[in-house]
């Protein structure tokens, strides 16, 4: 494979695997020429007001522009967004029942609860992700370390206590990384939320917190926290001044969250491909980006369905053999 150029900033660059060539779509079939014939639901397995929901509502007006059709949001919230998985892989592979989704539902999910009864890679197929947003390391106004090396050079000291949205997920098996690549001092504090780890942090009671950025980009707009350092590839756009932990010499601390669009598995290639194009165009279109920026979010797109499934399948790999080594587990 070689590397793509992809919209967005050199965060989504430096993520997405492809061909070089841009947007190549097979033929499309009789039965996809006339798709879509009616409204498209999109489900959301969570609460309205979340970065899913937000995600999806930006994109909402221009896709249906582009397919001609309304699109329906159905948020269905419960068990981390896996419930809405369940539903969506069990439902018609028409392209009429769509599931948008970060990472923590589709590929960490499956490997910290027992609960979980879908595999992403054989009961979905891939359209494309459309956003990215890394996560970050941040404190409070108190914390003495007033830099990335400073913090880490606590924790190689001693007990630092660092905060997470619970456990199971993207960041808590991003905590499991920096254990591993930092210290074995660092400890896990799960809430049961990004907002109450993030208050609990402001107001001292934890070291620090990691989440991904659009969770806390409100807190650090407003000074109320401090980012020490993103976990991306390259420096995000949204926080030009804050490095990574590469930057620090710590190249392995790397956790960006991501949403997705997946249909059911064996929805026709032709339907994946005009999903893709209305997608991959909306979140391309410049008042779009802007509108993600103002969420802490970053357009990220991949040339085909094809590329779209190996990153997942990459994903996959990556955070379940992070769980498996931590043992960590989701909050049951």
């Amino acid at each position: 494979m070689t590397r793509t150029t992809t919209t967005g900033s050199g965060l989504s660059r430096r993520l997405l695997l492809g061909t070089a060539g841009g947007l190549a779509l097979p033929a499309v079939p009789a039965r996809a020429q006339e798709y879509p014939s009616r409204p498209i639901r999109v489900i959301i397995g969570f609460p309205p007001g979340g970065s899913n929901d937000v995600t999806a509502r930006i994109l909402q007006p221009r896709v249906q522009e582009t397919l001609g059709q309304p699109i329906i949001i159905e948020n269905r919230p419960g068990a981390n967004a896996t419930l809405a998985a369940e539903f969506v892989a069990r439902s018609a592979p028409d392209g009429y029942t769509l599931y948008l989704a970060s990472s923590s539902p589709l590929v960490i999910a499956p490997h910290t609860s027992a609960h979980v009864s879908y595999n992403t890679g054989n009961d979905f197929a891939a359209i494309t992700t459309v956003a990215a947003t890394p996560s970050v390391l941040a404190v409070g106004p108190g914390t003495r370390a007033r830099n990335l090396q400073e913090f880490l050079a606590e924790a190689r000291r001693g007990p630092v206590n660092v905060a997470s949205s619970g456990s199971g997920g993207l960041a808590h098996l991003a905590i499991e990384i920096l254990r591993r690549e930092v210290s074995q001092n660092i400890t896990h504090v799960p809430y049961r939320g990004g907002g109450p780890a993030a208050t609990d942090t402001v107001s001292g009671n934890v070291h620090g917190v990691i989440v991904d950025l659009a969770a806390i980009f409100g807190l650090i707009r407003d000074g109320r926290l401090r980012p020490l350092a993103v976990m991306s590839n390259e420096r995000t756009s949204l926080l030009p001044d804050v490095p990574t932990f590469t930057e620090a010499g710590v190249p392995g601390v790397v956790a960006v969250n991501w949403v997705a669009v997946l249909a059911p598995a064996r929805t026709p290639e032709g339907i994946l491909a005009r999903l893709h194009g209305a997608l991959t165009e909306a979140a391309s279109a410049a008042p779009i980006r802007e509108r993600f920026a103002s969420q802490g979010l970053e357009t990220m797109t991949f040339p085909s369905p094809a590329a779209t499934q190996a990153f997942l399948r990459a994903e996959w790999d990556k955070w379940g053999a992070v769980a498996r080594a931590s043992g960590a587990r989701a909050d049951e």
